[in-house]
């Protein structure tokens, strides 16, 4: 079978064989670039293999190419990296791998093109094009990935135990392609995933944490989780997930399965949003129902302070998996802790105030907030799911309403410290923070508007009441 070279593929390939040529060695497309432009999907990283030095020919080609691109070397492991216009062109010698038990880390030699295609992951990632004057745009599918591509199937091109075992991370890298391209796995590499779970011990968290986050940012994770989860494999990293799973029934009542409807949160938010870490927000809502779950004989299971016990468990779980520790952990910490805020304002006549203290503490990530809160509506009854809806409607309707009249989202008191103290001059003390305190709860509540002025005069009132006088 031919690759159908398109118009905009023609001028680069084209300088690679030329230069390839005046090396004297065979060059070949490889991997993910010749999977994802037969599956019609665009790709911008580009793997070029050679019988000879990656480096020499990434060398050479960028000689050739307008502007001349700067050539990123990575001596250590022959390969070399070009950017060209919206490619990423990375040049490697073909090699064959050899691993320790206990490392990923590989021993490589110089190889043909065959030892090449056999140390890839899946045979859907093993098609090579080739690029040399003889055959120029043959496809070299030694392991059936033409037809795998066709069934919709990931398959190790070699024992699927081998494969794993040299570099685990390929059993990670096996769910997420499943997950991003739809396919299903194999029956022998389902099992092997299982089989080598362990192995992904070696593997460094953030290694595995990266194909996660693949995972997540998919059009249907869910698809990745439960093969994470039927595999063992989840177990093995994100225990405080697994421990979702499951139904206690007592005197005749049950509850949902919780890791189910987390997929299923997840599942609803990604049809509204790319971002990864409100997508990280849906995964980790509940996170703290399996330590809060009581059984009360009047009222069934209950899971009081899963939110606020789920926050403070968020920088645990971010630490473990190498997430990062900085406004993205404290943004998923925040919608966490507010994630039940929105719902309970639905139950109650909503009050001004509830409206303001829910903009305070939200702040710029309201409507992040009110995302996630609609994508935690699983019910399967339409008629509750729509009065949910209609509900948060009237929530939403409100949050404008109080936001154009009290501008209270990001709000900083009109009084600081400093004020206070110089007002009575006080140094630091408990009293300060007192009377601050005091203000914020004032123009919250509606007991004063929201200026500066307003918020004097209660000051002066507040220190007062306290003993203290202004100079």
């Amino acid at each position: 079978m031919v690759f159908d070279i398109q118009k905009h593929e023609r001028k680069i390939f084209g300088l690679i064989q030329q230069t390839s040529e005046e090396l004297g060695f065979p060059v070949y497309v490889v991997g993910g670039y010749v999977r994802d432009r037969l599956l019609g999907r665009q790709s911008k990283d580009m793997d070029i293999v050679c019988l000879g030095s990656g480096i020499e020919l990434a060398r050479k080609l960028a000689e050739k190419l307008r502007p001349i691109p700067r050539v990123a070397f990575y001596s250590r492991f022959g390969t070399a990296m070009i950017k060209h216009k919206d490619l990423e062109i990375e040049f490697v010698g073909a090699r064959k791998e050899s691993y320790r038990h206990d490392s990923r880390k590989p021993i490589v030699e110089e190889g043909s093109l065959e030892d090449d295609q056999n140390r890839r992951d899946f045979t859907i990632n093993a098609l090579a094009v080739s690029l040399n004057a003889q055959n120029f745009g043959e496809i070299i599918d030694p392991f059936g990935g033409l037809h795998h591509l066709e069934e919709k199937l990931i398959k190790t091109p070699l024992e699927p135990g081998k494969t794993f075992s040299d570099d685990p991370l390929r059993i990670m890298r096996g769910v997420r392609f499943a997950t991003q391209l739809g396919f299903r796995i194999d029956e022998e590499t389902l099992k092997a995933l299982s089989k080598y779970k362990n192995r992904l011990n070696i593997v460094s968290m953030e290694r595995i944490t990266g194909e996660l986050n693949k995972i997540m940012l998919s059009d249907q994770p869910s698809i990745g989780f439960k093969l994470l989860f039927n595999s063992g494999l989840l177990e093995v990293f994100f225990p405080e997930m697994v421990a979702l799973h499951g139904v206690d029934i007592r005197n005749g009542k049950g509850h949902k399965d919780n890791f189910y409807h987390t997929l299923e949160v997840l599942d609803n938010l990604c049809r509204n949003t790319r971002d990864l870490w409100l997508r990280w927000s849906a995964v980790l809502h509940d996170i703290a129902k399996p330590p809060t779950k009581r059984f009360d004989p009047d009222h069934g299971w209950t899971f009081h302070g899963h939110e606020a016990l789920g926050a403070a468990m968020v920088p645990r779980i971010f630490r473990r998996l190498k997430l990062p520790m900085d406004h993205k952990m404290k943004y998923v910490q925040k919608l966490v802790r507010l994630h039940l805020r929105p719902i309970s304002l639905t139950k109650e006549n909503i009050t001004d105030s509830a409206i303001r203290r829910l903009l305070f503490d939200a702040g710029e990530d309201i409507e992040d907030l009110m995302m996630l809160c609609e994508a935690d509506i699983t019910s399967k009854n339409p008629k509750k799911v729509k009065r949910y809806l209609e509900n948060y409607e009237l929530v939403r309707a409100k949050l404008k309403e109080v936001e154009a009249n009290d501008e209270i989202r990001n709000w900083q008191p009109p009084i600081d410290g400093e004020t206070i103290m110089k007002t009575f001059g006080l140094t630091p003390c408990r009293e300060v923070g007192i009377i601050k305190t005091a203000i914020r709860e004032a123009i919250l509540e509606g007991d004063i508007s929201n200026d500066k002025e307003a918020a004097f005069q209660f000051m002066l009132d507040k220190g007062r009441d306290l003993g203290f006088t202004a100079l």
